[in-house]
């Protein structure tokens, strides 16, 4: 038998981790010492007192059964009470929290809820891939908004064209950014919100870096007044508690957007694993390791930083997420740089194409490695500037 893919998936561009990944392997079996930047996935380990609460809960047989599908009303309460120390942004844990498998899942299914087939979707260009896919998968059409670095990689709302925001039902952001860096300021969010009134579209706040910065705090959408009538923002534990395996992340803002996205759950999924909800709670309350994990990536931006500048690279120090953005040298394209890189240096860096045709120009190197191995990085890179 012939097998042939739905039409959206032959839709779909090539998954650029997966591509990654296929090359690493291909070094490592030669024996290449491969020194990876690619994925942004912690190196770190989740803090214990989290890892104790999952063991304890575990062993609760309640847990053992099928979880709620908006989970568990003690979790969204505790994403309520962060949220109030965080940003001061007062939440009700019953009707505008949801939890989530991890916010990718979260990002994933929101089109599903409110995208019919020919709605335009505004997506952030650079920007995450799962943001035009989801739209692609619900039958919308991805529209990319450009992120260039003399607006400090903030979108022109102005530049929009009008017959576009007259189909646009969604539009994605994402500060602190993925793959930028690049953070957002209140007076920004405020223009957004205003603009998503102005226009009927629904924000989808993707914050799951806001606390992986190196200055001051970024903020959450939610903190501008009128944003709940128009925006959902989801976020994530992966990060901030290097619980990227644990799959645990939430939503919150406007109930209606929250039911909606609870609608399209309760068709696809079963809900995250209670035990791991527990965990979710000991993390959001004692906030443990926070700021031993800001600590530990101010130090390895520092060295890969200072490394890239030495060896002649245009490279600022980014202020939050663990990202560095940086453009690829003269005479090259960003996936002819990152595969330079990888054959001739052994270090895996992500062309920024791979992010949107925006993203050209740039590669990104994500601080996941030891600093020892960040040095040992930018001076095999270094080595590619001679």
């Amino acid at each position: 038998m012939a097998v042939e893919l739905a039409d959206r998936l032959k839709k779909l561009p090539p998954y650029l981790f997966a591509q990654l990944d296929e090359a690493k392997a291909r070094q490592l079996a030669k024996g290449v010492d491969v020194i990876d930047l690619g994925v942004g996935d912690p190196d770190l380990p989740t803090p214990n007192p989290i890892i104790e609460r999952m063991k304890r809960a575990v062993e609760n047989p309640e847990h053992h059964r099928y979880p709620s599908y908006e989970g568990m009303l003690s979790f969204r309460e505790a994403v309520a009470r962060w949220y109030q120390n965080r940003f001061g942004v007062e939440l009700d844990p019953a009707s505008e929290v949801i939890t989530l498998i991890g916010s990718k899942e979260g990002i994933g299914h929101i089109p599903l809820a409110f995208v019919n087939p020919g709605d335009v979707v505004l997506v952030s260009d650079p920007g995450y891939p799962v943001y035009g896919g989801a739209t692609i998968l619900a039958g919308g059409e991805p529209y990319n908004v450009p992120l260039l670095a003399d607006r400090g990689f903030l979108p022109d709302l102005s530049a929009i064209p009008g017959d576009v925001l007259a189909r646009a039902r969604l539009m994605f952001l994402n500060y602190p950014n993925n793959p930028t860096a690049a953070v957002a300021s209140l007076d920004f969010f405020r223009e957004a919100v205003d603009f998503a009134r102005e226009h009927d579209i629904i924000l989808c706040h993707d914050a799951a870096y806001s606390e992986m910065y190196y200055g001051e705090p970024p903020h959450s959408l939610l903190e501008v007044e009128g944003a709940r009538d128009v925006a959902i923002e989801f976020h994530s534990l992966s990060k901030t508690f290097n619980m990227t395996g644990w799959r645990i992340g939430m939503a919150v803002g406007n109930a209606a957007i929250v039911q909606g996205l609870k609608k399209v759950k309760t068709n696809i999924d079963s809900g995250a694993f209670q035990a791991v909800q527990e965990a979710g709670i000991e993390a959001l309350d004692g906030q443990h390791g926070v700021e031993e994990m800001r600590r530990v990536y101010r130090e390895r931006r520092d060295v890969l930083v200072g490394g890239l500048k030495k060896a002649g690279f245009q490279v600022e120090a980014p202020q939050a997420t663990f990202y560095v953005w940086f453009p690829v040298p003269q005479g090259f394209n960003s996936m002819a740089f990152a595969t330079r890189a990888l054959e001739e240096a052994g270090v895996v860096i992500t062309p920024g194409v791979g992010f949107g045709g925006y993203g050209e120009g740039y590669v990104r190197a994500a601080l996941t490695v030891s600093k020892e191995r960040l040095e040992e990085a930018a001076q095999r890179l270094a080595g590619l500037m001679a």
